[in-house]
């Protein structure tokens, strides 16, 4: 009774993996190589579109940078302001007095300004025109005031000039959001292998898994056969029938396994489909040498981090100077010349403008802080001394990262060699086994062993295989070179 119940579930066993890879095999093939799975995940994955928009958003941000050194024109205007109240005035005596009002206001003012960042002053040509408009008089209650045009600069003495110092910075962050997109499309190449190698593995377990399906179920059957003309006992027959369903079982998991591999690779590329993917290992690999101080001087000249210890030092510059000039002496000049005129019409009230000029001239000396000043000067030359040094250690490290990692290349590419050749003696000596097996010179162990070997070496040259690509990748990602092609990455 018990061994029909275990054939019985044998049979249900066969039937399902029978649908499942009936399934597979009627379902359309379509073959993608590791290159077509890098591509495509580098040109329509989430991970590509939220680097474009990054790298959009810093473009924009440097633009608006660019427009401060542009001149700036505006039209302001009031159209108009009515006015219908009781106000206060100052009468000739010295005392107030309350007025009704009854008028409306109107203007407009044109002005061209320009930030100036070599002396951190301010430019700018104006031109406005006024009307008033006094419903309280009977007769001709409107007057006119003009300024043909007013020349207006302010230029602060001592103090911080933010554009000097936006120019110095501005340009770096610019270009290390530039370094940071291909470094990002880098890291998507990374990541996309990692998800390749991943089904390729579910794939390749799937044939080995059927494979050992197969080869079990034949094996069984000679057992079997053996049993009956009494050649072999009970205990290696069952050992057999073990051997078969868990072989079955294995193959079930697997299939799962693909299937689950196969959606985590689709969602990261961008694929919505439901149809199935059949991956090809690489079979050519790269052949080119990655020299130490080459990939280290191509990293000091490429990668963006690189870029951001310059504009750290920078910024640190800029927070001592913001501290000095906004605690120290101050003072600002302010001058303007240009026309002006009223009228009661309009058509006059451009005619002979008088002149009109102003000059002021503020300072603003500290005399007593209570050592506030010295506070806040001393916490910003500490701070600059711990960017300094901290730069100096990332510096450091930045060094010693390019250096191991390059020595990783070459140990995972030996590596790499090492399993594929190991792959192919497994492979050949598992054959020469299941034959000597076969005609009964050796044992059920031996036979077993050979084949755990066999299905080991070939997940091993497939991790193999995962590891160098990742590696392959991370170089270019490190040093933003292909040291392939022999050229930097211009992904911009």
């Amino acid at each position: 009774m018990r061994r029909f119940r275990f054939i019985g579930f044998l049979i249900f066993i066969t039937l399902q993996l029978a649908t499942l890879v009936k399934a597979q095999e009627h379902a359309p093939l379509r073959v993608f190589t590791l290159k077509q799975v890098v591509s495509l995940a580098k040109s329509q994955s989430s991970s590509y579109r939220y680097a474009s928009v990054l790298l959009e958003n810093k473009t924009w941000q440097y633009k608006n940078y660019k427009s401060n050194f542009l001149p700036q024109l505006n039209l302001n205007g009031t159209l108009p302001e009515f006015n219908k109240t009781i106000e206060p005035r100052l009468t000739d005596k010295g005392s107030l007095t309350f007025i009704n009002t009854h008028n409306a206001n109107s203007s407009l003012q044109l002005s061209l300004g320009q930030e100036l960042g070599f002396t951190g002053g301010h430019i700018s040509i104006n031109s406005q025109i006024k009307r008033i408009d006094d419903f309280q008089v009977a007769a001709n209650g409107t007057r006119y005031s003009s300024i043909p045009y007013t020349v207006t600069y302010n230029q602060p003495f001592f103090g911080y000039r933010w554009l000097s110092w936006e120019k110095k910075i501005q340009p770096l962050k610019y270009e290390e959001a530039k370094r940071e997109y291909l470094e990002r499309m880098e890291i998507i190449s990374e990541e996309a292998s990692t998800h390749f190698f991943n089904l390729l593995l579910s794939q390749i377990s799937f044939q080995i898994a059927k494979k050992n399906v197969i080869n079990s179920d034949t094996l069984y059957k000679v057992s079997l056969k053996r049993f009956n003309e009494g050649k072999m006992p009970e205990n290696e027959l069952l050992q057999m029938e073990l051997t078969l369903l868990n072989a079955r079982q294995n193959l079930e998991q697997v299939a799962l396994d693909v299937e689950g591999s196969t959606l985590r690779l689709k969602v990261y590329i961008g694929l919505v489909d439901d149809e199935p993917m059949h991956l090809v290992p690489p079979t050519e690999i790269p052949k080119f040498d990655v020299n130490e101080k080459v990939a280290l001087e191509q990293a000091h000249k490429n990668r963006q981090r690189m870029i951001g210890f310059q504009r750290e030092l920078l910024e640190a510059e800029q927070n001592l100077a913001r501290a000095k000039g906004e605690t120290g002496v101050r003072a600002n000049l302010f001058a303007s010349f240009g026309l002006t005129q009223q009228s009661l019409q309009f058509a006059q009230v451009y005619d002979d403008p008088s002149a009109q000029q102003r000059v002021h001239l503020g300072f603003n000396i500290p005399i007593m802080d209570w050592g506030r000043t010295a506070g806040r000067l001393g916490t910003a030359k500490a701070n600059q001394e711990l960017v300094k040094t901290n730069v100096e250690q990332q510096r450091i490290n930045f060094d010693q990262d390019i250096y191991l990692n390059v020595k990783m290349f070459r140990v995972l590419r030996d590596q790499m060699e090492i399993a594929r050749r190991s792959d192919e003696i497994a492979d050949k000596r598992y054959i020469i086994t299941k034959e000597r097996y076969l005609k009964g010179g050796i044992s059920l162990v031996d036979l077993n062993i050979a084949t755990e070997e066999r299905d080991k070496a070939t997940k091993s040259y497939i991790s193999a295989l995962n590891k160098y690509w990742h590696a392959y990748y991370h170089i270019r990602r490190i040093t933003l070179y292909d040291f392939e092609l022999d050229e930097p990455l211009m992904g911009i």
